[in-house]
């Protein structure tokens, strides 16, 4: 039953994604790839987390890991968060320190979201299902490394 409601969450915020307007970037306005990423977070005080995720990208998919980026405030949580890519030249762009763009957002069904750039432009709308989860970028952001 969980798994279920899970993966109707997760199918609700890929068509949420799809009608949500991006960030204000630079050209081009639609994704040029999407990202999917899973973390897990242990929000005891200061809170900590780590994660990795697949870059799915001109044909290409490319995994990574991800430091930095919190899903809230008090015990251990496991959070799947997707999202759409922006600003994207090349896979070489894509790793760095990303900071937030935009207010978090919240929309119904407990879906929750960021928007982030990086130093080079691109951007990520990512957007996590989990309900009563918060997605939020540390003060120094959070960091993308290619495996």
């Amino acid at each position: 039953m969980r798994t279920n409601r899970a993966l109707v969450s997760l199918a609700m915020a890929v068509i949420l994604l799809l009608a949500i307007s991006p960030a204000q970037t630079a050209e081009p306005y639609y994704p040029i790839g999407t990202v999917s990423i899973d973390l897990t977070g242990v929000g005891i005080g200061i809170g900590v987390s780590w994660g990795s995720g697949r870059l799915r990208f001109a044909g290409g998919e490319y995994p990574f890991s991800v430091e930095g980026l919190s899903v809230g405030a008090v015990g251990v949580a496991t959070v799947s968060a997707v999202g759409n890519v922006y600003n994207l030249k090349q896979v070489s762009d894509f790793p760095g320190t990303y900071a937030a763009a935009g207010a978090g957002i919240a929309l119904a069904g407990g879906v929750t979201g960021l928007t982030m750039q990086n130093q080079r432009g691109v951007v990520i709308n990512l957007y996590a299902v989990q309900q009563g989860l918060e997605l939020n970028i540390g003060p120094k952001g959070f960091t993308i490394n290619m495996r």
